[in-house]
């Protein structure tokens, strides 16, 4: 994988949707903390769900934006081991969600904006999940979500992967970093259930669309955030630089707008993504 990684940096543009997912799970590639002191001016993290506890898959704070407060939610991903298995690497379970929805619908309350920035590959699917309700913490965020009367803005870090991504992924606008992946299951999930084989995983991720560029095209994302070239991790000053110049303009923007017309044209947003057909019931059932 180095070999092919150090090809990408002389035609990135060309890069398959494997290629980047095997990039925005490098080691190296920055992670919310190294992000949060080259976009905000100070940050405090806030701590719990105030029903069951804490979750460091889930990071949450106030925070400064060029002298604006702004509520920050995010996922969090290790460097090392370590890291990794202290934040759960980076699946969140029940209480993190409700750490976030709190934090967003106290932003609510003092008319902060809310940024959420997507990193994980899914939400945790333990037995423990489960037992704490998972599946109601993440809908309960959608939909709550969905009617916050404050700017949302989401970016996607790295890999936004199914329910995990999708209960921040609810938002006024929706960005990505360009080599950055979202996807209502993860490849290797895919693969599993469409082919019964984990090891398809590639095969599943290169016929997905699931890229930024893909995400744009569909109407799923507004805008994709320029990444240097080779990554991320090549320039981290450089790539929070970019995210912070989007997040000025995108809150400037939102912020002007009054509180019914930015609840109309997020519930538009989400109205417009797909397609579907209307047939005839003799098309469907067969004619007789």
């Amino acid at each position: 994988m180095r070999r092919s990684l150090q090809n990408m940096n002389d035609c990135e543009n060309t890069l398959t949707p494997w290629e980047r997912l095997q990039l925005i799970r490098l080691k190296e590639r920055p992670t919310i903390n190294d992000y949060i002191p080259h976009i905000f001016d100070e940050f405090y993290e806030l701590h719990g769900d105030r029903c069951y506890g804490d979750d460091a898959a889930v990071l949450c704070g106030l925070a400064m934006l060029e002298g604006k407060p702004v509520t920050v939610i995010s996922h969090v991903k290790g460097r090392n081991l370590n890291e990794n298995k202290k934040v759960n690497f980076a699946m969140p379970h029940p209480e993190g969600y409700r750490k976030a929805l709190r934090l967003a619908k106290q932003a609510e309350k003092f008319g902060r904006p809310v940024i959420c920035f997507i990193d994980t590959p899914g939400a945790f699917c333990g037995i423990e999940a489960e037992e704490r309700g998972q599946g109601e913490a993440i809908a309960k965020s959608i939909c709550e979500f969905m009617e916050l009367k404050t700017p949302v803005i989401s970016v996607v870090l790295g890999e936004g992967g199914s329910g995990g991504a999708l209960a921040f992924g609810v938002c006024d606008e929706l960005a990505m970093l360009s080599n950055a992946i979202y996807s209502v299951i993860s490849p290797r999930g895919f693969a599993s259930i469409l082919w019964k084989d984990a090891s398809r995983e590639k095969d599943a991720c290169n016929m997905m669309k699931i890229t930024a560029e893909d995400m744009l095209r569909l109407g799923i994302a507004e805008h994709i955030i320029d990444e240097p070239l080779g990554g991320a991790h090549i320039d981290l000053c450089k790539t929070a630089e970019n995210i912070k110049e989007y997040l000025l303009n995108v809150i400037a923007e939102k912020s002007q707008k009054s509180i019914d017309v930015l609840l109309n044209e997020r519930y538009t947003k989400f109205r417009k993504i797909g397609e579907f057909e209307i047939r005839q019931k003799e098309e469907l059932l067969g004619k007789e």
